[in-house]
């Protein structure tokens, strides 16, 4: 197979005649059929495909363009680059399937094929491994739901046309870029031992079935004869053969438990002994055993933690190590695939089109789904509190759903709550002094108040914003989106932890001015300034907008205070 050479790993299947394309059914064909058989024979290998799988099938797909300060806009709707996009793989569900197997490829053989055959409406996408493609008499055979479908080679000087297109995607190897690799492939010794390692683990379950040592019997020693056998004496060791083997074969059975019980002389009894050969390498085994899954956990390019078990760390810790994942495990292999759809797919469609500067049109993608925040149970329960969202939020964040609201009274249930009628000598229970309380309730705050704390909070939240937009939460390539953004609002869109707002300075030297405020209306300069801070971190670490609504809410302690 020949191609072009290209500075990124995807290359369409051509005929032209220069540059060998090396193929790896020659060269990576060995090591890829290892690869392939730790995944189906070791868990930990599988778990970690299907991670990366499941995370890149999470993402989105969009067309973009990359703007002369390096940033990608979104394609406008009608853009003939978004209406590609939104075509590949058959939509959004085909597009999830085909990133999804692709994250397998690229952890366990380090490449995958992209087969595109022309159909009456839309193309037919289909993803494939390096089992399912091979060259035969200069074509391209691709093993398509069980039928062999040829691929004639693509003439890269010839403009775009209707003929099925292959693209290999691989993930290149650093001292030969047209070789795959994997995190696989570096750990296949590490792997193979872990496979000996879980050999011997089973071994040693499977002996303590039937015990291990060494039972010593007086010479001559006789038994008695099973039910059924000849007048003549069983040998000992034809007994403990024949209760060994039913232990192995049926599990379940008495004779895997029940002691085997032999009549034999007095004067013999004592002379019968059992030596045992206890080993280390038992316990050894499982240690090292242990200390391969570790090694190899330590060798794939996302924490190790998300293979090895999130067990001790609490769930901001959680967020920060599934973040980092996606940052180096996820979105490197996204690019990969991306890159892939733009060099073979896009642009060459596009100038096929005429489209202006189809150099600058790009496949992108969106992990903002991925990024699940952390728990805001209680969050969503302190906002609540302050009437800053709605008992379907809290439920939501508490992991409860409609369901569970509590329903509207019936007509019927109305009517058995009636109050009872009243007779002459029923004693209500009600205060009967004449005096007027002593207590009153607090005064609302007037509209000038909520008008100054709407606009000190709205201006907090857009200093936020502003700085939000130039830390890790907000990368460079989400700069231009972010900007589409109100800064007030930016909160609600990127993730924010709350230990992050004073390392990343949030909220310093917003509140200034709020001893200016407290002081023309009468209120506590403190309580003001920790209420509105406290308010405005709920929100950013909660991901939730101001209201204008919320701020009686929110000033109601510092006017009871004041009065």
């Amino acid at each position: 197979m020949t191609g072009r050479s290209l500075s990124a790993a995807a290359a369409r299947y051509t005929a032209r005649k220069g540059n060998k394309q090396r193929s790896n059914s020659n060269n990576g064909a060995d090591w890829q059929a290892r690869a392939w058989e730790m995944y189906n024979n070791v868990p930990e290998v599988r778990f970690a495909a299907t991670w990366i799988g499941n995370a890149m099938a999470g993402a989105r797909l969009y067309a973009g363009y990359r703007a002369d300060d390096r940033t990608i806009q979104p394609a406008p709707d009608g853009h003939p680059a978004a209406e590609a996009v939104a075509r590949i793989g058959g939509g959004p569900d085909g597009q999830a399937a085909m990133l999804g197997r692709f994250g397998k490829y690229l952890i366990v053989p380090g490449e995958g094929w992209i087969v595109v055959l022309p159909g009456e409406f839309e193309e037919q996408w289909h993803t494939l491994s390096t089992g399912e493609i091979r060259q035969q008499s200069g074509k391209l055979v691709a093993e398509i739901d069980g039928e062999q479908v040829e691929v004639p080679p693509h003439d890269p000087d010839s403009p775009y046309d209707d003929a099925p297109v292959a693209i290999r995607v691989w993930e290149p190897h650093p001292e030969k870029h047209m070789e795959a690799d994997s995190p696989v492939r570096s750990s296949l010794q590490l792997l193979e031992e872990l496979q000996l390692l879980n050999s011997a683990v089973a071994a040693i379950a499977r002996s303590r079935l039937t015990g291990r040592g060494v039972l010593l019997v007086p010479k001559g020693t006789r038994f008695p004869t099973t039910p059924g056998s000849s007048d003549a004496e069983d040998d000992l060791i034809e007994v403990f053969m024949e209760v060994a083997e039913t232990a192995i074969r049926e599990p379940e059975s008495a004779a895997a438990t029940v002691p085997i019980i032999l009549e034999v002389p007095g004067d013999a009894i004592g002379q019968i002994q059992r030596l045992t050969f206890e080993s280390d390498f038992d316990e050894l085994a499982i240690k090292l055993r242990e200390e391969a899954i570790r090694r190899f956990a330590t060798g794939l390019d996302f924490p190790a933690e998300i293979l090895l078990g999130l067990g001790d760390v609490n769930h901001w810790g959680t967020w920060a190590l599934t973040q980092e994942a996606i940052r180096l495990g996820v979105e490197p292999r996204l690019r990969t695939v991306a890159h892939a759809f733009t060099t073979q797919w896009l642009r060459p469609l596009l100038e096929s089109q005429g489209v202006p500067d189809a150099e600058r049109w790009l496949v992108w993608y969106d992990t903002s789904p991925l990024r699940v925040r952390a728990n805001r149970s209680q969050t969503a329960i302190d906002l609540f509190k302050l009437e800053a969202i709605s008992d379907t939020a809290v439920r939501r964040e508490t992991g409860f759903d409609e369901s569970d609201a509590p329903h509207a009274t019936t007509a019927t249930d109305a009517d058995q709550e009636q109050e009872p009628s009243v007779t002459p000598t029923t004693r209500l229970p009600v205060d009967e002094n004449p005096s007027e309380p002593n207590t009153l309730p607090a005064a609302a705050p007037s509209d000038a108040l909520i008008a100054a704390v709407d606009g000190i909070v709205w201006a907090a939240l857009s200093s936020a914003g502003e700085k939000l937009r130039k830390t890790p939460a907000c990368p460079r390539s989400e700069r231009a989106r972010a900007r589409e953004i109100t800064a007030a609002s930016l909160h609600s869109a990127l993730p924010v932890e709350a230990d992050q707002i004073d390392r990343w300075k949030l909220l310093d030297g917003v509140w200034v001015r709020v001893p200016e405020i407290a002081a023309r209306y009468g209120l506590n300069a403190d309580c003001l300034t920790s209420t509105l801070d406290n308010y405005t971190r709920e929100l950013i670490a909660a991901g939730v907008e101001h209201d204008y609504k919320h701020v009686p809410a929110v000033v109601a302690p510092c006017l009871a205070g004041a009065a």
